[in-house]
Order: structure tokens, then C-alpha cells, then sequence
């Protein structure tokens, strides 16, 4: 009874309740307008077939515009609504043209070392690679940086502590889930030492991601401990509320010597404290030297953007030092607010690039048409494509539509094992053991189109090494999927085909 009241009276179920209260009142008004008159019945289904026409036109995904043409088609009246509510990529007015004024505000500040370049410009393959990042996220690539690869999350938890340690000016941390237990426990006491200590300490966590693990107004307990906080895009109970605008990104930037990145966020299941589904299989990255700086740009961009406060970049580069020339490192950002698909990019560029293998670790496997074209092309090319993806689900209907992409794969010559002990959550891809990326994108709808994403490109980087030892490692610890396997009942690939339709809108 006591779990049920709990339930009942948190943020996310009365939230949501309002919502569908909402939506409800919507459909009964559209039911009592289509009684009302004929008219306004057909006026509604004009407009639905408008609509349609609309999305045909629009310089989109065609497996996006599917998935909503076939709702506004079938259910002509509530499908029209439903798209002109939750439409495209549902970003913030407001923060679209804040974060598109910020990014080109702070591209003075992302200014290319001439002579990295010359250097990367011996390799033409990874030129190119490094050149789409440069010309359109507008983030340079750096050399002087050390890499060093940390997986699983107890890693990256020791080594996040040891570093925070050492914070003399700031601590910059963004993350899309922060939760309230012995992780979170043991960095927070050390932000809150820091932030008494003059330190300037600063976080950015996503209200969505965050609902479900910290108590409501957590950012004003931060306020009181000298943690300045912001909440990316705060849940509210409002039909035109922009859900899919999330911030999935998982940054640390300390005194912008030292950076962070990669999929693991700040909860007890990243570090296997709590076990959700088996053992949880996550990598992120530690960088010191130059490469930080991008990492830097982009937590500020974001800030600006939240807070409304002009920030002054220059004082946040570090002090000059000597790190370690650890190959060509160049962390990038994705933001839902242009037309250019940076993160799928990227990797297909890294895919692309390949002639001998292709690494990938995902948890999820939802493809559009291009990236299934790209992993099928290269795999016919006689690249050696292997992708990991989970055993253990962390939810079912995903897993269907990541597992309903196998058969096309495995024809092509595409090598797929599944993650035995658990779920696999690192976000990785290696290409012939010397190009690699590492961040927070996904390969899914959700992390190409609609959410901030970043990760971070390498080339000739001693984490790369590091990657493919431990992709070895998983293999050995994982199953590899036949074309049998995949062969089901007709029930089960009739609910597969039905939720891969509706894959983009996940």
C-alpha cells in the first residue's frame, strides 16, 4: 500500500495524469465538434490530408514521415491533431534560436590549429572524418591531449573522484540522469567541499531523465550546498510540451584541464550497485590536455543558454602545460536545433572509412534506411562488421525492434553477438583498430534526431588500443546471433514489424 501512495503522488505519475487528463478533454472536444456539424468533420479530415501533403514535402527521414503518415491516414481527425501537437522534432522555440545565437557566438573561440591539421592531412581518410566535424559542428581537432579509455563504470567512477580531487578554479558537469545513492553520494561530497572552498561548481541535468530519481526542486537543495544548477527543459503538465527535447549528454570538465565523456551518467546501476538487468557493460572517456577545451565550449553554450548569463570563454582555458601527444582527439556536439545529423553522421563517416573492421557497441539497434545501407555496404565489401548489443533488455519493445534489424544484417555478412551477462550500454565504434568514437549517441532515432548528444573522434589515440582489447574481452563473454535464431512465429514478427514501423517516433 505504502509503494502504491508512492507511486500515486510522484512528480512523473501526476504529471503524466494531467496530461492524459488533457488529452482526453481534446478527443471529446474533436468528438462533440465532429456531432456538432458535417462541416467541421470534413474540414478536420481536409486538414489531416493537408498535413500529409505537408509531411511528403518536408526534407526528412522517410521512415519519420511514415510513422506519422500512417496514424494521420488511418485515424484521419486524431492523427492530424496528434502530429500538429508532438510534431517534428519537438525543440523549444526559444531554446532553438538561444542555442543556434550561442553557437555562433562561440565559434571564435573554436578556431583551427593550422599546423594540427598539415599533420592530419598525411592520412586522408581520417582528414576527411575530421573535416565534416570541423565544417559543420564548427568543433576543431586537437593533438597534445592523453586519451585513456574507462570501462565499466566503477572505472570511470574512481577515476571522476580523483580528478574532482584536484579542482583548484571549476567543476562543469552535465548529465542526463543523476540519481540519488552511493555514486551521486560520493561526488556530490566532493563538489560540495569544492564549491566551500571557492570553487566554481556548476551542473546542468535533464528533468526527464532525472524524474524518477531525484526529489522535486533538487536543484534549489544544490543552491544551498554552492552548486549552481539548471534543469534542461523542466517536465511540465501541458500538452504542447516540448518531451522529446532532452539532454542526453554526460560531460565533466574540471578547470578545462580534464575532461569526461561516454554513456555512463551518475546512478548506482552504472556502477552495478543496483542491478537492473544482469551486469551493466558502459565505457567512457578521460581526456587531459587540449582536446578538453571543445568540451568546455560546449557546457558553456548550453549554460548560456539556460541561464541567459553571458559567459566569458577565455577565462575557462587552462594554463599552459605540457600533456602527452597522444594522437588526434577532437570531442564534437549534436543538438536538434539545425538540419544537420551530425552524431549518425559521424559514425557512418568512421563505417565508411573501414577496410578491414568495424567494431560497434550499442544497446540500441534502430536503424534508418542510410545507417542500414552503410553497415550492409561495408559488410558486402568484405569489412568485418561486429556489433554487440544487449542479452538483458532495460525495455522490451526496444529490444524487439533492435533485434528485428538482425535478419538484414546477417544476410549482408554482418556479425551480431548479444551481451550474455547483461546490458551493454557504451556507445562505440572502432574502425580498423586506428579511427574510433566514443560519446553518448546511440545508434537510434532518438539519439540521431532528437536529442543534444556529444562524443568524441579519435585517431592514432592510445584509447583506441584500449577499445578494441576490451571489445575482444565482450566477445568472448557474448553470443553470436545465427540467421536461425531470428526466425520466430508469426505472431512475434508481426508485433516486430508493427513496433519497427513505429521505431522513429520511440
Amino acid at each position: 500500500m505504502k509503494k502504491l501512495l508512492t507511486i500515486l503522488t510522484s512528480r512523473l505519475f501526476v504529471v503524466s495524469a494531467l496530461i492524459l487528463l488533457q488529452l482526453g478533454l481534446l478527443i471529446f472536444g474533436i468528438v462533440l465538434l465532429q456531432g456538432y456539424s458535417v462541416y467541421c468533420y470534413l474540414a478536420l479530415v481536409a486538414l489531416s490530408w493537408v498535413l500529409v501533403f505537408y509531411i511528403l514535402s518536408k526534407r526528412d527521414n522517410p521512415m519519420y514521415k511514415l510513422a506519422w503518415i500512417i496514424p494521420i491516414l488511418a485515424v484521419p481527425v486524431f492523427g492530424g491533431i496528434l502530429y500538429l501537437i508532438f510534431r517534428n522534432r519537438n525543440v523549444s522555440p526559444k531554446l532553438r534560436m538561444d542555442v543556434r545565437d550561442l553557437i555562433d557566438k562561440s565559434q571564435p573561440y573554436s578556431v583551427q590549429d593550422p599546423e594540427v591539421l598539415a599533420m592530419l592531412e598525411k592520412d586522408p581518410a581520417a582528414a576527411r572524418q575530421s573535416a565534416y566535424i570541423t565544417r559543420n559542428a564548427h568543433y576543431p581537432v586537437f593533438r597534445n591531449t592523453e586519451t585513456v579509455y574507462l570501462s565499466p563504470g566503477e572505472k570511470k567512477l574512481e577515476a571522476l573522484c580523483a580528478e574532482l580531487k584536484k579542482a583548484k578554479k571549476f567543476i562543469f558537469l552535465e548529465y542526463f540522469i543523476v540519481e540519488e545513492g552511493e555514486m551521486w553520494d560520493s561526488v556530490l561530497e566532493i563538489l560540495t567541499e569544492k564549491a566551500r572552498c571557492g570553487v566554481d561548481v556548476r551542473l546542468i541535468y535533464d528533468d526527464m531523465g532525472c524524474i524518477q530519481t531525484l526529489p522535486p526542486h533538487y536543484d534549489r537543495r544544490l543552491a544551498e550546498l554552492g552548486i549552481q544548477t539548471r534543469v534542461f527543459n523542466p517536465f511540465r503538465p501541458a500538452l504542447d510540451l516540448f518531451m522529446n527535447d532532452r539532454d542526453h549528454r554526460k560531460i565533466c570538465v574540471i578547470d578545462g584541464a580534464v575532461g569526461f565523456t561516454g554513456g555512463i551518467n551518475l546512478a548506482d546501476e552504472y556502477i552495478n550497485v543496483k542491478r537492473l538487468h544482469g551486469h551493466w557493460k558502459d565505457a567512457s572517456i578521460l581526456l587531459r590536455g587540449e582536446g578538453v577545451w571543445n568540451l568546455t565550449v560546449m557546457f558553456l553554450q548550453l549554460w548560456e543558454a539556460l541561464s541567459g548569463r553571458n559567459e566569458a570563454y577565455d577565462r575557462c582555458r587552462p594554463e599552459e602545460r605540457f600533456y602527452a601527444d597522444d594522437g588526434f582527439v577532437q570531442p564534437f556536439a549534436d543538438n536538434p536545433v539545425d538540419e544537420e545529423l551530425t552524431g549518425e553522421c559521424v559514425y557512418r563517416g568512421l563505417i565508411q572509412s573501414a577496410v578491414r573492421t568495424i567494431h560497434i557497441q550499442t544497446p540500441y539497434l534502430i536503424l534508418d534506411h542510410e545507417m542500414m545501407t552503410t553497415l550492409c555496404l561495408a559488410a558486402k565489401s568484405g569489412v568485418r562488421v561486429q556489433i554487440v548489443t544487449p542479452h538483458i533488455p532495460d525495455k522490451w519493445y526496444v529490444h524487439e525492434v533492435t533485434r528485428a534489424n538482425y535478419p538484414q544484417l546477417l544476410e549482408a555478412g554482418v556479425e551480431i553477438y548479444e551481451y550474455t551477462p547483461g546490458f551493454i550500454h557504451s556507445k562505440i565504434a572502432v574502425a580498423d583498430g586506428k579511427y574510433a568514437v566514443i560519446g553518448t549517441a546511440n545508434f537510434d532515432f532518438r539519439s540521431f534526431y532528437l536529442h543534444y548528444e556529444c562524443g568524441v573522434w579519435l585517431c592514432g589515440a592510445g584509447a583506441v588500443g584500449s577499445m578494441e582489447e576490451d571489445f575482444e574481452r565482450i566477445l568472448a563473454q557474448s553470443q553470436r546471433i545465427s540467421p536461425e535464431e531470428c526466425r520466430l512465429p508469426w505472431y512475434r514478427a508481426a508485433v516486430r514489424s508493427f513496433l519497427q514501423l513505429f521505431s522513429p517516433l520511440m
